[in-house]
């Protein structure tokens, strides 16, 4: 702004220059006072005024030159200034968005990590458990099933309990197998004596009279202290009369009576035996 205002008044000092040399030798051309010495000197006079008014005005014009040059990369500057910041704040933008889904990535990881975590652990704790039942099926247990204290393996127990089971459902066939497969897999077992006892209550329900005596009688000769045993003793003697065989029968009450006075298969073996004669 300053040097518009500057180039202006500079314009204006030359119009009136101009005018005055105008003047100036209008008056030299109607004046015939001035001798030629006189006139000589007022045209070096004028040439160098006109002479300076054009330097001045070279110089102006040199001056707007370079103002309008000034403006002109003043312009570009800030047009490659506004160009570069664009391309800075589109850079900051794509940083931005990266950061971000680098952040949401890494969330995405650590949930993972998480439940990576929370299933190796309970894969741990079913390991665990799974390791302690092993333990304890294979350690071997304590049992008082009928007054006679005994040690058996956890699937011995589990067997026993499982044939047992389909007894008091009454699937009697399917006892008859569960039981002979035990008593063939533990022939030591201190569940002998049991197990033949309901062995010989299945056969007998399925009216296998006479493997159900044979299995009566082992049960009590494994066990004669058994409380199952004078029950053994009263079912045989049921079976023997159901294969009509009295003699046989009325000795097996007798045995009962006699060995296991006390008892109520002892009492129901008497009245038997009174049917019997």
């Amino acid at each position: 702004m300053q040097a518009a205002m500057t180039l202006s008044r500079q314009r204006l000092r030359l119009n009136i220059v101009s005018f005055v040399c105008l003047m100036g030798l209008s008056s030299i051309g109607h004046a015939g006072l001035f001798d030629d010495e006189e006139a000589r000197k007022a045209i070096l006079d004028l040439r160098q005024k006109v002479e300076a008014i054009e330097q001045a005005r070279v110089k102006d014009a040199q001056a707007l030159q370079g103002l309008q040059g000034t403006q002109g990369q003043s312009l570009q500057g800030l047009q490659d200034d506004n160009a570069q910041l664009k391309r800075s704040l589109l850079d900051l933008q794509t940083q931005i968005e990266q950061l971000r889904s680098e952040a949401a990535k890494q969330v995405g990881q650590q949930e993972q990590l998480a439940k990576d975590v929370s299933e190796i652990q309970r894969r741990q704790r079913d390991l665990a458990q799974g390791v302690d039942d092993r333990m304890r099926r294979l350690e071997p247990v304590r049992v008082n099933p009928d007054g006679k204290e005994f040690v058996a393996d956890p699937a011995e127990v589990k067997e026993y309990e499982a044939a047992l089971a389909l007894f008091r459902k009454g699937d009697f066939k399917s006892t008859t197998q569960s039981f002979t497969d035990f008593l063939r897999r533990y022939p030591q077992s201190g569940y002998q004596s049991l197990g033949l006892f309901w062995l010989g209550n299945a056969q007998y329900a399925n009216r296998d009279y006479r493997e159900a005596i044979l299995n009566f009688k082992s049960s009590v000769d494994a066990n004669s202290a058994s409380s199952k045993a004078p029950e053994a003793l009263l079912a045989m003697a049921n079976s023997q009369i159901e294969l009509k065989d009295i003699r046989t029968a009325r000795k097996t009450l007798e045995e009962l009576v006699k060995a296991y006075p006390q008892s109520e298969a002892a009492v129901a073996g008497k009245d038997r035996l009174a049917r019997l004669k």
